[in-house]
C-alpha cells in the first residue's frame, strides 16, 4: 500500500487541502475535515523493506510515473490526489511543514499584479497573459539550529583630536582587543532540492516559522512535494556560509568604540544543535515569452515573488535617456546660479 488516498467519506471524491480553511475539503460535496484531528496514514501503516515501487492510482488503476524525489502528486489521467507514503517514512519522514495560505486562484492573481510593477520589463510581458503554468510544491529544507563560539583577537585604535592654543593635537591610543563571544541561530533554512535555484529559494524568505505544524501527509493533498536530495551534513556548510555575514557584523558591533579595528585572528567553531527536515510552500510558475520559458517563485504563505524577468531594451534606453537630460539640466541650473547663465 505504497499510495496513500484521501478519499471523501460521503461521496467518494479525492479530498484536497484548502490553503483558506486549512481543512481537508472535499469540492464535490464541501466536508471539510480538521487534519490535526485526522490520523496520518504514514503513522498507522508499516511499510515493509522490500515493498514494490510500482505505483498505481487508487482511482482509474493508472500507472502513476514519477521522479525518485517526487513524494506528492497528482494522476495524469484522473486528477487524483496520489501521496507516495513509502517515500516519507523513516529518515524521509519530514517532521514539520508550513502549509499553503494562497490558494492557485490567488496566486495568479498575485503574479500579474508582480508582472506589472516591472517599469523596465517589456509591455507584452506586464500583461501577464502567458502563464504556462503554476505549480504548488513543497520544498524541502532543513532548518538548522546552531551553536558558535567565537573568539577574536585584534588590534584597536582610538584617535582624538583636538585643539590647544595655536595648536591642533592628534592623540593616537592602541588596545589588543578580545572578545569570547557566544552566537545561536535557530531555523536557518537551507534547501535541499537539487532541482530547485538555491539563489531563488533563498530570496523567498522569510517564511513565517510561527506557522510550523507536525507534519501530517493531508497537507500535501492537491499539491506536488519534493524529498530532500540531500542530508543535514551535506549541507551543513552552507548553512555556516549563509550566517557568516551576520557573524561579522554582530562582531564588528562589539568592537565599535575603536576608531580602527584589525583583526589578527578570527576563530568561529560552529555546531550544528539541530536540524529539522521540513517542507515550505512554494508557487512555482512557468512564463512562455517570445519562445523563452522564465520560471518564477513564490512564497506559499507571503506572496513574495522572486525571479528574473525579461528587460526591454527600449525602455532601458529611454530611462538612461530620461535620466542624462534631468543631468544635464541639473547642471546647467547650477552652472546659472554660479553665474554663468544658461546660454
Amino acid at each position: 500500500m505504497p499510495i496513500i488516498d484521501y478519499k471523501c467519506p460521503n461521496c467518494g471524491s479525492g479530498m484536497v487541502f484548502d490553503s483558506e480553511t486549512g481543512l481537508l475539503s472535499c469540492h464535490s460535496c464541501g466536508r471539510n475535515e480538521d487534519i490535526q484531528d485526522s490520523p496520518d496514514p504514514l503513522k498507522v501503516h508499516v511499510f515493509s523493506e522490500g515493498e514494490a515501487t510500482e505505483y498505481h492510482c487508487k482511482s482509474c488503476g493508472a500507472v502513476v510515473m514519477t521522479e525518485s524525489e517526487t513524494t506528492a502528486t497528482t494522476c495524469s489521467f484522473c486528477g487524483s490526489v496520489v501521496v507516495l507514503g513509502d517515500r516519507l517514512t523513516g529518515e524521509l519522514a519530514p517532521l514539520q511543514v508550513i502549509p499553503f495560505a494562497i490558494s492557485k486562484e490567488e496566486a495568479v492573481q498575485a503574479f500579474r499584479k508582480w508582472c506589472r510593477k516591472g517599469l523596465l520589463v517589456p509591455n507584452e510581458f506586464m500583461a501577464a497573459d502567458r502563464i504556462k503554468g503554476i505549480t504548488g510544491m513543497y520544498v524541502p529544507f532543513w532548518l538548522y539550529d546552531i551553536h558558535n563560539a567565537i573568539e577574536v583577537h585584534a588590534h584597536g585604535k582610538r584617535v582624538r583630536t583636538y585643539e590647544q592654543g595655536d595648536y591642533r593635537y592628534t592623540e593616537t591610543r592602541h588596545y589588543d582587543v578580545y572578545r569570547r563571544i557566544r552566537l545561536n541561530y535557530v531555523n536557518v533554512p537551507i534547501d535541499a532540492s537539487e532541482k530547485m535555484n538555491d539563489q531563488l529559494m533563498d530570496r523567498l524568505e522569510p517564511f513565517p516559522y510561527d506557522q510550523l505544524k507536525s507534519f501530517n501527509t493531508a497537507y500535501l493533498a492537491g499539491y506536488v512535494a519534493e524529498k530532500y536530495s540531500y542530508d543535514y551534513k551535506e549541507l551543513f556548510p552552507r548553512a555556516q556560509d549563509k550566517i557568516s555575514d551576520y557573524i561579522d557584523s554582530y562582531i564588528s558591533s562589539t568592537v565599535s568604540q575603536y576608531t580602527s579595528v584589525s583583526f589578527s585572528e578570527k576563530n568561529i567553531h560552529a555546531k550544528c544543535r539541530d536540524a529539522k527536515y521540513t517542507l515550505l510552500p512554494v508557487w512555482v510558475v512557468h512564463y512562455d515569452y517570445k519562445n523563452l520559458e522564465y520560471t518564477f517563485a513564490m512564497n506559499g504563505q507571503t506572496g513574495k515573488v522572486v525571479g528574473k524577468p525579461p528587460i526591454s531594451k527600449l525602455k532601458v534606453l529611454a530611462w538612461f535617456a530620461g535620466i542624462s537630460g534631468v543631468s544635464f539640466l541639473s547642471l546647467k541650473l547650477v552652472t546659472w546660479m554660479m553665474g554663468g547663465g544658461l546660454g
